[in-house]
């Protein structure tokens, strides 16, 4: 049984609707938070990438947080950001490329969070994690959403659509790329209560995105309730929650910058004793992924490599008796080829791999390889949203950069404050 909560937002004011709302604090270094900044001095990156306008402080002082409370408190007083009158639930509809996805905006609970009714399925990095509670903390506000899927049974996801369908949006935002961010309100009591009791039956909540968030809100629950000055706001979290079969997941491709002393036909000869290895004739590099001329079934791992201008289908059967972590193409790139053979043991932490998310072109990643700053290419197949499920179900934890969830979420479309 799931819990969500409706809360009295705070949200740009209408005027201040295409000015306010920003990447995400984790996609944005302090260099490009700045150059932003120096653009739009009113956008949420002041608050949420304080550190951009303070280069010589350690991004960890104690004068970063204050002074993202200082421009947080700033951005109410001038009227940028206003406050609902009473509680509500919110709809999020992103339009791009031709298609559209819509969430409902809620709190959640912590104690649902801690008991695994919200489930995971990575880790934290504690100065990731440390970094957002002092910033929560400091703050005392959700200003970026955890993206949320739910299993729908089928008529959640079609009542919320309805719902955005039958409503005008009270706040826009287009964004550079051109898609188009919209915000819906839903105040009325009987709505509310249909909307609680539709979750209510809903047995889990899964994190597709936002596993420092949701970690960093319950560590601020956690010290504010040591210090006796928690309230029931300290104890939720905001959050965005989409019908798993509703959102899109890319693949996460692996680029190496090296074969650890191999040449490009010892490579090939070495990949040839753990997999099926076929060349591929022709790829269209204006899109985003490889079709697969093996079929797709579940029963075998498919990759795809480009090495020296040249493209390869890696298969392998999957083993039946396999778990959810290994049955998921990237751990056996991981386990067979990056460990094995190139001795990157560490993915998260070594310089002689980089990611790149599944949404861009292949050109993209050819051409990094091409240039000569990698020595190949590995493009991954998308992860099923049942198979990060799966996982999340099982108690178990991915692979980094495993998976690429669309649509990306804006902060400050709306803003939980923690009264």
């Amino acid at each position: 049984m799931v819990t969500i909560y409706p809360f009295t937002g705070l949200h740009p004011s209408d005027a201040a609707y295409p000015l306010v709302p920003s990447v995400p604090y984790d996609v944005i270094s302090a260099e490009e938070a700045a150059a932003e900044i120096a653009k739009n001095d009113k956008t949420l990156l002041r608050v949420i990438r304080p550190d951009a306008e303070l280069p010589d402080i350690d991004p960890h002082d104690d004068r970063i947080y204050e002074r993202a409370h200082q421009m947080f408190e700033q951005m109410k007083s001038s009227g940028l950001l206003v406050d609902d009158s009473h509680p509500a639930f919110y709809l999020y509809r992103i339009t791009l490329g031709g298609e559209t996805f819509t969430g409902l905006i809620s709190c959640v609970s912590v104690a649902e969070y801690k008991d695994d009714i919200i489930k995971k399925h990575e880790l934290t990095r504690y100065d990731k994690e440390e970094d957002r509670t002092r910033h929560i903390d400091a703050v005392s506000a959700h200003t970026g959403q955890v993206f949320l899927l739910y299993k729908d049974p089928g008529t959640v996801h079609a009542h919320i659509s309805a719902l955005a369908d039958s409503m005008q949006p009270f706040g826009e935002y287009r964004s550079a790329g051109g898609n188009l961010h919209q915000i819906y309100r839903v105040d009325d009591a009987k709505e509310i209560a249909k909307l609680e009791q539709m979750f209510a039956a809903i047995p889990n909540l899964y994190i597709a995105d936002g596993h420092h968030r949701a970690k960093s809100s319950a560590n601020v629950f956690d010290r504010r309730s040591a210090e006796g000055r928690s309230t029931p706001d300290a104890e939720r979290f905001m959050s965005v929650l989409f019908a798993h079969d509703k959102v899109r997941i890319y693949g996460y491709h692996r680029l190496v910058r090296d074969l650890a002393g191999m040449n490009a036909d010892q490579f090939l000869g070495d990949l040839g004793l753990r997999f099926t290895v076929t060349p591929v004739k022709k790829i269209d590099t204006t899109k985003n992924a490889v079709p697969p001329m093996a079929k797709v079934d579940g029963s075998t791992h498919i990759i795809h490599l480009y090495l020296e201008s040249e493209w390869y289908e890696l298969t392998r059967q999957v083993d039946p008796a396999a778990d959810a972590i290994e049955r998921l193409d990237v751990s056996v790139l991981q386990e067979s080829v990056l460990d094995d053979m190139l001795a990157i043991i560490d993915p998260r932490g070594d310089p002689r791999i980089a990611f790149v998310g599944g949404i861009v072109p292949l050109a993209d990643v050819v051409k990094e390889v091409d240039a000569g700053e990698y020595s190949a290419a590995f493009i991954m197949q998308p992860v099923t949203a049942q198979g990060v499920i799966d996982v999340a179900d099982n108690a178990m934890i991915m692979p980094p950069k495993s998976t690429w969830f669309e649509p990306k979420l804006l902060s400050g479309m709306v803003i939980h404050e923690i009264h």
